[in-house]
């Protein structure tokens, strides 16, 4: 699954959440970024604009998330590695450009740093887009979606990112919370490491017929069975991302617990402190990595021996529908969740275990 060849040079850095997203996309040869400001992601656009003014690439600040989306679409028809950045309310305004970019099959790299919702709710941390993200837009289409946990992952999977955009020519979102966007942390920077997939020529791509017939790309298709011909070939694609990308973490699972905690991204992360804290509870934690495709099978292999199954979410249980599926609605399952903007501390965690005991 490493597609990245192995790092030369390593360098520690002390920054923010949202400045590593933007060190990983340069670092990944990401030189086309276009954003509309909206908190908690504004520190992307603005870093960004003086990076990729460093690279030698291209930054616009557009007049609304729904030309910034359209504006990546023509970017990465032509070639380009290309990126936008947003929140929640910003991310809803640009599905249906999304979901053109899944039809046409168009590689890009999307960043949702998610705040309370709904509406335009606050700008504290939330994991309320879940739906979203792994339900996306309209027509039959998915986009691979990553869930970093610490300011490491920000940097590692965003440079993923793009690789797996450019193997599967499909939308990819990096899916954080406010939490892990304003956090700061050290992180290790790996500027050396090469893309397998950047230098890959897009004989797909439309930059001008020169010695070969013309490229189209669009997602009208009217003959009789063509949509539906394209459909299927689309949903092909998702079955070999669904077999080979799934990805997941397993932690203090190496012995028999009685608890299985399943989190993700910063719940997870809180989730670790509430197994420190156990003492002689024994509890694991299955952290999915991959949104979509989700660890279905993993988790259910997980979860088979363990007494009870704690969902922690910063939502009102929007993943929880997906551990339902994967452990078939089993009655061991105990939610908890925190909304517009609570965060849940590793106390609080146990606390809820052990009533539920």
């Amino acid at each position: 699954m490493n597609r990245i060849k192995e790092k030369k040079v390593k360098k520690k850095c002390f920054i923010k959440g949202n400045n590593a997203i933007v060190e990983a996309a340069i670092d990944a040869g990401c030189r086309f970024y276009v954003g509309y400001p909206i908190t908690p992601q504004n520190e992307i656009p603005e870093y960004m604009s003086s990076r990729m003014a460093e690279m030698g690439g291209t930054f616009i600040q557009a007049e609304s998330e729904l030309i910034s989306i359209n504006m990546v679409f023509g970017a990465a028809a032509a070639g380009a590695r290309a990126m936008t950045s947003s929140s929640s309310p910003g991310i809803s305004l640009m599905q249906e450009g999304i979901s053109y970019m899944a039809a046409c099959e168009l590689p890009g790299v999307i960043v949702n740093i998610v705040r309370g919702g709904p509406g335009l709710g606050n700008i504290s941390p939330s994991q309320s887009d879940y739906f979203q993200a792994t339900k996306p837009g309209h027509g039959d289409f998915h986009m691979i979606v990553l869930a970093p946990c610490n300011l490491q992952e920000m940097y590692d999977l965003t440079f993923e990112a793009f690789d797996y955009a450019d193997k599967y020519r499909t939308p990819v979102m990096i899916f954080a919370d406010g939490l892990l966007g304003q956090m700061m942390e050290n992180i290790e920077l790996n500027s050396d490491k090469i893309s397998q997939y950047l230098n890959v020529e897009k004989t797909w791509a439309v930059t001008g017929a020169r010695n070969r017939d013309g490229n189209k790309i669009h997602s009208l298709l009217m003959e009789p069975g063509a949509l539906e011909a394209h459909n299927g070939h689309l949903q092909e694609k998702y079955n070999a991302i669904k077999a080979d990308e799934r990805r997941f973490e397993l932690y203090n699972t190496d012995y028999n617990y009685e608890y299985l905690i399943v989190a993700f991204g910063s719940v997870a992360r809180i989730a670790k402190g509430t197994i420190n804290l156990a003492g002689k509870t024994k509890i694991g934690l299955f952290r999915p990595i991959t949104l979509w495709p989700f660890p279905y099978e993993e988790l259910k292999e997980a979860a088979a021996n363990a007494k009870k199954v704690f969902v922690f979410e910063m939502n009102m249980g929007q993943m929880l529908e997906d551990v339902k599926l994967a452990i078939e609605n089993s009655a061991k399952i105990e939610f908890y969740g925190r909304t517009g903007g609570g965060i849940p501390t590793s106390e609080e965690l146990l606390n809820f275990i052990r009533r539920k005991e």
